[in-house]
């Protein structure tokens, strides 16, 4: 589902941030624009940064770097 309609970022594309290890809303903001232009994304964008956070350090997973990805 599209979260930012300016900058189409989706929920998944926040969920994958989180995987590639964004840790803060600011990051998110600055890697994907998202919340940057109008704002009215930015309350659903944050919680759903916040879910995917949360859901993340409940199953401990790695964060999957960029060079790992290159290298599959």
């Amino acid at each position: 589902m599209y979260i930012c309609l300016c900058h189409a970022v989706t929920d998944k594309a926040i969920h994958e941030a989180v995987d590639r290890g964004v840790s803060s809303y600011s990051e998110l903001a600055f890697n994907t624009g998202c919340g940057t232009q109008c704002g009215s994304c930015a309350r659903t964008a944050r919680q759903i940064f916040n879910e995917a956070v949360e859901a993340r350090s409940e199953l401990s997973l790695p964060v999957i770097s960029n060079s790992a990805l290159a290298a599959a």
